[in-house]
């Protein structure tokens, strides 16, 4: 007869420590997203997964974190997201719970001029917790390209340019699209970022951008307007960096809607020559 173990984890700790988040960190895991032109879309995501744990109890049951994931076959979406995390609750007879699932996700773009067509890859995160109240947050970083104005205005030959990320983080109580968000932080940049350019594209690029030259504060000012104008998003924060082509450090800039109180509030730590 074999000797029975014992479950240590579930012993009793005398320490009287509470921890907020006990988990699992940087899962791999392929995953199906909702994608507004094909349906769906195959990509893979690092999650994290967390709950909280009573001071009494020595440790958490960390396989039921993977198994809590594995019962949705990889498919995470706004939709299913909160369902996650409350049965995490419930599997791990936990108080709180805190679900991170980051990914690339893809779209398929055309070139300006050519048409020819590539890949763009942003990366997305969903990020949510449940507790006494429940919340969920969407991010996605976008690459672009700014024009410094002040370099076109005092330059007799071109203007420097960089290619720049901007980080949009939303809240909402209707569903909205990635890609609309992605769409409204590219055309507030002096020009959107494409995979693959042929030479006249690459001309229109350069020419757009000229055209349309942006500070950093420029790329969170207009696209606070744009977002603030989407009623389904009660709650945004819009965060751009330029990576700067003539200087050795980045250009910042962050601007942040606030529910209690709309006004906005520029916060710029860079110095311009």
């Amino acid at each position: 007869m074999t000797a029975k173990t014992r479950d240590i984890q579930n012993e009793k700790d005398t320490r009287k420590i509470e921890l907020e988040k006990v988990g699992v960190k940087n899962i791999r895991y392929p995953i199906l997203v909702h994608d507004k032109k094909k349906k769906y879309q195959h990509t893979v995501a690092k999650i994290n997964m967390y709950v909280d744990l009573p001071h009494h109890f020595k440790g958490t049951h960390m396989s039921r974190f993977v198994k809590v994931l594995n019962q949705y076959h990889g498919e995470i979406s706004v939709h299913n997201f909160v369902e996650i995390i409350d049965n995490m609750k419930e599997k791990l007879n936990a108080a709180s719970a805190h679900l991170e699932v980051e990914f690339p996700y893809f779209i398929e773009k055309e070139a300006p001029v050519s048409g020819e067509k590539g890949l763009v890859d942003y990366n997305c995160r969903f990020k949510g917790t449940s507790n006494e109240g429940k919340d969920f947050i969407i991010s996605v970083a976008v690459p672009i390209t700014s024009l410094c104005p002040c370099s076109k205005e005092i330059s007799e030959r071109g203007a420097h340019n960089q290619r720049s990320i901007v980080t949009v983080s939303f809240r909402f109580d209707k569903f909205i699209w990635i890609e609309d968000v992605i769409e409204i932080i590219e055309k507030s940049a002096s020009c959107e970022i494409y995979s693959l350019l042929k030479r006249p594209d690459e001309k229109y690029v350069t020419e757009k951008a000229y055209d349309n030259p942006r500070f950093v504060e420029d790329l969170v000012r207009e696209i606070f307007l744009k977002l603030n104008a989407r009623d389904e998003i009660t709650w945004f924060s819009i965060e751009a960096e330029n990576f700067e082509s003539i200087h050795n450090h980045s250009a910042y800039a962050y601007v942040e809607k606030r529910p209690s109180c709309l006004k906005e509030t520029i916060h710029r730590n860079t110095t311009r020559n």
